[in-house]
């Protein structure tokens, strides 16, 4: 179900008296009959001679038997801890939320695709105003996240904004196989179709990217252009990885997620406190982030089972590795922020030497962190506006 009362029939999450506002659906699929995506084109692959796949498994090995110990021991924890009380603080937590909607164009529902069986939330405005314009978040976000973009671009590109599967009203399956990058890559695919259009500019951030990338290899028709922000492609990151481990220290975040049950009571111990700094610290967030565009990020991670579909992202990040090198192709925009603390701009350069050539253009933010689409929204439009311009005349 999804989060709009006029095609579900099932309440959404409160939010401000923006009765302008509306919520839509999109159906997200998994593509083949067998649930997996086509494999790469081997004309397109590049021989990567400086990581053979047996250096790749070596080095991980250490981490996947430390891995599975810990899943272990945490397993026995959970069933012998007898304390009612234990690691529950804000797991209970109720929240309520204010959207502050940014407009009041916002598009009417569209019917469901059933592809898939799961549907997801959606805000729109432009319809009819040009290409469709598709947005993907990142964690811990949502498609408020996209809100002075959806704002921008609307005169002239239908926006859509979608939460993505686990996120928000979005449909959540609870099973950690749910969250594949080719069932996620697979959503995107549907939702572009589900909405009557061919192709579409796909603009995305953080995990937002890591699909992204993965729809413009695999799907290519798909995307006529895309802006991409602070997210890069999963087989980049792993080699780049390899040889600077500053990175895998920035990023060791998502070793943690890879454990069961935890990182959900520890996100949500302490009113969500983790994921506040997260997104308000002064230094690392989003700055001048105001209390009420806080809640409107944490009210659906504090419903029942909210992080589950977002930290389940992060169990099937290393299921495919290691991975191939691909040669990138698709037109697209590159923004980075160097300060970012997550990710080193180093792999700009990275992403660079795998694109055909005069097919990226990629520029570092000397002053922007992680949080681009919200922190730098001015250098952000005006880089999208020239990267489009042709496309409008």
């Amino acid at each position: 179900m999804c989060g709009c009362r006029c095609c579900c029939g099932r309440p959404s999450a409160p939010s401000d008296a923006d009765a302008g506002s509306a919520r839509g659906t999109a159906g997200g699929g998994q593509g083949k009959q067998d649930g997996a995506l086509p494999g790469p084109d081997p004309t397109h692959l590049a021989v990567d001679e400086a990581m053979p796949e047996l250096v790749v498994t070596a080095l991980l090995a250490p981490s996947r038997a430390s891995l599975r110990l810990l899943r272990a021991l945490v397993r026995g924890l959970v069933l012998t801890w007898n304390s009612p009380c234990s690691l529950r603080l804000g797991s209970n937590w109720r929240r309520s939320s204010c959207l502050c909607l940014p407009s009041a164009a916002f598009d009417t529902c569209l019917p469901c695709p059933q592809s898939s069986g799961l549907r997801l939330h959606y805000v729109s405005a432009g319809r009819g105003n040009g290409p469709l314009m598709l947005f993907l978040h990142g964690f811990p976000e949502n498609w408020f996240s996209w809100r002075y973009q959806l704002r921008e671009f609307q005169s002239r590109f239908h926006v859509v904004a979608v939460d993505l599967r686990g996120y928000g009203p979005s449909d959540a399956p609870t099973d950690v196989d749910c969250y594949t990058t080719d069932l996620l890559v697979a959503d995107v695919r549907d939702i572009i179709l589900g909405l009557g259009y061919s192709n579409c500019i796909l603009v995305s951030h953080d995990w937002g990217a890591l699909i992204a990338w993965n729809l413009s290899i695999y799907f290519p028709s798909l995307v006529e252009r895309m802006v991409v922000i602070s997210g890069a492609p999963m087989s980049v990151y792993q080699e780049y990885s390899i040889h600077h481990v500053g990175q895998l220290f920035q990023s060791n975040y998502m070793f943690l997620f890879q454990l069961p049950w935890l990182p959900e009571k520890l996100l949500s111990m302490s009113d969500f406190q983790i994921l506040k700094s997260t997104l308000s610290n002064r230094k690392t967030g989003i700055p001048h982030l105001t209390p009420s565009e806080l809640e409107a990020f944490l009210y659906h991670f504090s419903q029942p089972g909210g992080l589950r579909g977002p930290i389940n992202y992060y169990r099937n990040i290393f299921r495919n590795f290691p991975l191939e090198p691909q040669e990138l192709a698709t037109p697209t925009l590159l923004l980075w922020g160097e300060k970012d603390p997550y990710l080193q701009h180093g792999l700009v350069g990275a992403i660079s030497s795998r694109f055909v050539p005069d097919r990226l253009e990629a520029h570092i933010l000397p002053a922007a962190g992680h949080w681009i689409p919200q922190s730098h929204p001015r250098e952000l439009h005006r880089y999208m506006w020239t990267f489009l311009r042709d496309l409008l005349d």
